[in-house]
C-alpha cells in the first residue's frame, strides 16, 4: 500500500470512483464539476436523519382525499338479523333459478367467485364491449333482462324509502352480486352516464370491506393499500354520491370476502342512457333460454385463503373472447379501466397522491 501512495485502503478505492462524489453532488447540490447544472426533480435526504421531502405531503394528500371519500358515504343499519336472513333465502333462490336456466340470458353474468344478476335494467361493461373505453358502456334493449322481482321492492326498496334513504320511484336497476370466499370486483366507477348518484347497496350474509383508490396488478392478483377503508356489515345500506362515487375508484379485495357474501345494488339509470344498437333476437320464451352452467365454488374458507395470491379466470379476458384476447388485454372500461395503467405506472414518483378520473 505504502509503494502505491496510499495508506488506506478507502482512499485508494475513492480515487479510483471519482463518479461518485460528482453524482452525489449532483443531486445534493444541483451541480457537477462546477456546472450550473439544472436543480434536481427530486431532492434526496442528505443523511439518515432527514426525510424524503415528499413524505410529509403524500400522507397530508392521502389524509385529505380520505377526508373527503369519507364525507361523501353515508351508511346505515336498518335491516335486523331476522329480515337479513329472509332476504338471504330469496337471494339464494335467485341463483338456484339462474343455476336452472330460468332467466333471460343479459340477467346472469357468471365469473369465479362471483355472480351478477341484472334486474331491470342491465348493461355491457368489461370483456362485452365491443369498443373499449370509459363512456362505452350500454344499456341492454328493453326486455333483455328479467323484471325486478317483487321481494326486492317489498322487502329492501320499500323499507328504504320508509327510511328516507331513496324517494318513491328512484330505483329502475337492481343487481345482485353473489360472491364467494376469495370474490372480487377490481377498481372502477359506476359510469356516471348510465346512472344517476347516489349508489345504493345493500349487504347480507356477512361483513365485508369496501375500498377506495386501489391499484390492482394481476397474475397473480395484487391491491395497493386503500385510500380509504369502509367496513360494510351485514345488513348496513351504503350510500355513495359526490367525490365518492365520482372522482375516486371503488373495490372489493379478495382478502375482504372470507365467506360468501351477497350485495343488493339499487341504482336509477339516466333517461338519455345509451343503449346496445343490436339487430340479434331478444330471447323471451323460457324453452329458447339456455341452460347456464353454474361456476359458484362451494369450497370453504380457510384462515388465510383470500390472503393468498391467485390467479383469477376474470383476469384472462381471453376466456370471454379468444379471437380478440391480444387487444383486450390493453384495453379498459368502467369496472376494468385501472388495469392498463397501474403496471405501468408503478415506478413513477409523485409529490403526492394525484387521483386521474376517466368521465364517464
Amino acid at each position: 500500500m505504502a509503494a502505491s501512495g496510499y495508506s488506506d485502503l478507502r482512499e485508494k478505492l475513492k480515487s479510483m470512483t471519482p463518479h461518485r462524489d460528482e453524482l452525489k453532488n449532483k443531486y445534493v447540490d444541483g451541480t457537477s464539476n462546477g456546472s450550473s447544472g439544472k436543480a434536481p426533480k427530486r431532492k434526496i435526504r442528505e443523511s439518515d436523519d432527514d426525510e424524503f421531502e415528499h413524505s410529509d405531503d403524500c400522507a397530508e394528500n392521502r389524509e385529505q382525499e380520505a377526508s373527503r371519500v369519507k364525507s361523501s358515504i353515508l351508511q346505515e343499519s336498518i335491516f335486523t338479523p331476522e329480515e337479513c336472513a329472509l332476504i338471504e333465502e330469496k337471494i339464494d333462490d335467485v341463483v338456484s333459478r339462474g343455476e336452472a336456466g330460468l332467466y333471460r340470458d343479459h340477467t346472469v353474468d357468471r365469473a369465479p367467485l362471483r355472480n351478477k344478476y341484472f334486474f331491470g335494467e342491465g348493461y355491457t361493461y368489461g370483456s362485452q364491449l365491443e369498443k373499449r373505453g370509459p363512456g362505452q358502456e350500454r344499456l341492454y334493449r328493453k326486455g333483455e333482462v328479467d323484471d325486478i322481482p317483487s321481494w326486492v321492492h317489498d322487502l329492501v326498496i320499500k323499507r328504504l324509502v320508509s327510511s328516507g334513504v331513496v324517494p318513491e320511484g328512484f330505483v329502475n336497476s337492481a343487481v345482485i352480486n353473489d360472491y364467494q370466499p376469495g370474490g372480487c370486483i377490481v377498481s372502477h366507477v359506476d359510469p356516471q352516464h348510465i346512472f344517476a348518484r347516489p349508489i345504493v347497496s345493500v349487504s347480507f350474509f356477512s361483513d365485508s370491506a369496501l375500498c377506495f383508490g386501489c391499484r390492482f396488478q394481476f397474475k397473480p392478483i395484487r391491491v395497493s393499500e386503500p385510500v380509504f377503508v369502509l367496513p360494510v356489515r351485514r345488513g348496513s345500506v351504503t350510500v355513495l354520491s359526490g367525490y365518492a362515487a365520482d372522482d375516486i375508484t371503488h373495490c372489493i379485495r379478495p382478502q375482504d370476502i372470507k365467506e360468501r357474501r351477497a350485495v343488493i345494488i339499487l341504482r336509477k339509470t339516466r333517461p338519455d342512457a345509451p343503449r346496445v344498437d343490436s339487430g340479434s333476437p331478444i330471447i323471451s320464451s323460457p324453452a329458447e333460454r339456455p341452460i347456464l352452467k353454474a361456476k359458484r365454488s362451494h369450497r370453504r374458507a380457510t384462515p388465510d385463503a383470500a390472503h393468498r395470491p391467485r390467479v383469477l379466470e376474470m383476469d384472462k379476458e381471453e376466456n370471454r373472447h379468444p379471437s380478440n384476447s391480444r387487444h383486450r388485454r390493453h384495453s379498459i372500461s368502467s369496472e376494468n379501466y385501472g388495469r392498463r395503467g397501474q403496471d405501468s405506472d408503478k415506478h413513477r414518483e409523485s409529490s403526492g397522491r394525484k387521483v386521474k378520473m376517466r368521465r364517464h
